[in-house]
């Protein structure tokens, strides 16, 4: 059968732009707070997740919710499946949005929205896909289930719970990354330094630090308290002011005749590509360790000295790469220290597909304790490698090129996406070539004539996937 996939969705055109704006609505951040039996990640992402629940019941697929955790539509029949794993939960929203991060505001052809590119724009324009696909009544052999993950962001417990209950798609995709084609995906680990040295007696005393909401995310801002008296405190006053204008960063500070309190401000970016980031952290580390005090805790050196700039693990003996996927890479994601307990340093790791994630384990091990810390593996996630040559990769290659008319290379990401958690999976857009990559960052958006263009993609690939 040929079928125009992208005619037929741009016939659709306002009814895909209505239901993704009305999802972006629902904020789906993770809540602890709101959880409970059948929420357990809170009660926003429940929203979110019973929102694309009834959206399928009310379009005639099978669905299913699995406790709270994931939840499925499916489509079709046969032994075999095609699994679309996608995410509904977001990272924080931060500060300083043009409009309200989930008023889904329309503005020069992009849709604003926490969400709107990572992951409930294309979560909308994949279940928008295998609705034309059942809305054309075209004929499949597999089974098509879009699996609804809601806790991608922080420890994946939604996956390991779904595959507890729920059979292994055949094959799959998620449309959470780039186009073309990403078939290698980094190792992850989330690891934890606690340091060993607790006080700060100097003449000026570190009280608090803290950097840092999520470790998959490069800090955006960061917060330094100190003690001391007040000819001290009006010192450091006039080298931060100084160190501002050097650095033209924003900044500010709030102080009484024995305290003061510094903050600064840098630019969130992925933990995937911390280079693209300004770590407020790093460099609030930097100022203090700039100061020559007396007696700060050794975890001030190790960020502001050693740390900053070093994006590969250098500093760490870590350091690897290949030609699959290139370097490792490491972001300090969050800090915290309050005197009289002692520091703990969070660091999120993508190793290159090939490297021994047991191995680096052993050398951080060594760093660590060459630092006076100990480390905790806090989460560790091995790499995802398809081969090029796989018939999944070659219709999807296919697919692609059809609709785009460029090439469709293979790629490799420092991202973490569903992909992984698959026996044979890829991640598959939804980001274009020459895009700019605004996941976890303040105005996110995704241009509207790409999320028709992803939908038309994800048409034509479920059908010929599940054909």
């Amino acid at each position: 059968m040929k079928i125009n996939w992208l005619k037929e969705v741009e016939k659709r055109k306002d009814q895909l732009i209505n239901e993704t704006q009305e999802f972006l609505r629902i904020n789906s951040v993770l809540d602890e707070s709101t959880s409970s039996a059948g929420q357990p990640f809170g009660k926003g992402i429940a929203n979110a997740l019973q929102h694309m629940l009834t959206e399928g019941e009310d379009r005639g697929f099978s669905v299913k919710n699995l406790d709270g955790y994931a939840g499925y539509v499916e489509h079709g029949s046969g032994k075999e499946s095609v699994g679309i794993l996608c995410h509904l939960d977001v990272v924080p929203a931060g500060t300083g949005w043009t409009s309200p991060p989930f008023a889904a505001v329309i503005r020069e052809g992009k849709l604003f929205a926490r969400g709107a590119i990572d992951n409930k724009g294309p979560t909308i324009a994949a279940f928008f896909a295998l609705a034309l696909v059942k809305e054309l009544n075209v004929e499949l052999s597999k089974r098509v289930r879009i699996i609804f993950g809601t806790d991608e962001e922080s420890n994946w417990r939604c996956v390991e719970h779904y595959f507890k209950h729920e059979e292994m798609p055949t094959i799959g995709f998620a449309p959470d990354a780039d186009f073309p084609i990403i078939h290698a995906e980094k190792g992850i680990m989330d690891v934890e330094l606690k340091f060993s040295e607790k006080d700060s007696d100097g003449e000026v005393k570190l009280e608090t630090f803290k950097s840092g909401e999520r470790l998959n995310m490069v800090p955006e801002s960061a917060e330094v308290k100190l003690k001391g008296n007040e000819e001290h405190l009006a010192s450091i006053i006039a080298s931060f002011s100084a160190f501002l204008e050097e650095k033209t960063f924003e900044g500010s500070f709030d102080h009484t005749k024995e305290t003061l309190v510094l903050s600064i401000l840098g630019k969130s970016a992925h933990g995937s590509t911390p280079e693209r980031g300004i770590n407020a952290g790093l460099y609030l580390a930097e100022f203090l360790h700039s100061l020559r005090l007396t007696k700060l805790p050794a975890f001030i050196s190790l960020l502001g000295e050693k740390c900053l700039g070093d994006f590969y693990g250098r500093t760490f003996g870590i350091n690897e790469e290949d030609e699959v996927s290139g370097p490792l890479t490491v972001n300090v994601g969050k800090v915290s220290y309050k005197r009289g307990s002692s520091a703990a340093v969070g660091l999120n790791i993508r190793y290159p597909v090939t490297a021994d994630g047991d191995k680096i384990i052993h050398t951080l091990e060594q760093a660590a304790s060459d630092n006076q810390a100990e480390i905790k593996v806090i989460d560790h996630m091995t790499p995802s490698y398809v081969e090029g040559d796989h018939p999944l990769i070659k219709t999807l290659q296919e697919v692609y090129e059809r609709q785009t008319g460029e090439k469709a290379d293979l790629l490799a990401i420092g991202g973490g996406t569903y992909a992984r958690s698959l026996d044979v999976g890829v991640a598959f857009g939804p980001m274009f070539p020459g895009r700019e990559d605004v996941a976890h960052q303040k105005d996110e958006y995704i241009l509207i004539d790409d999320l028709i263009k992803a939908a038309a993609i994800y048409a034509e690939a479920t059908y010929e996937l599940a054909k």
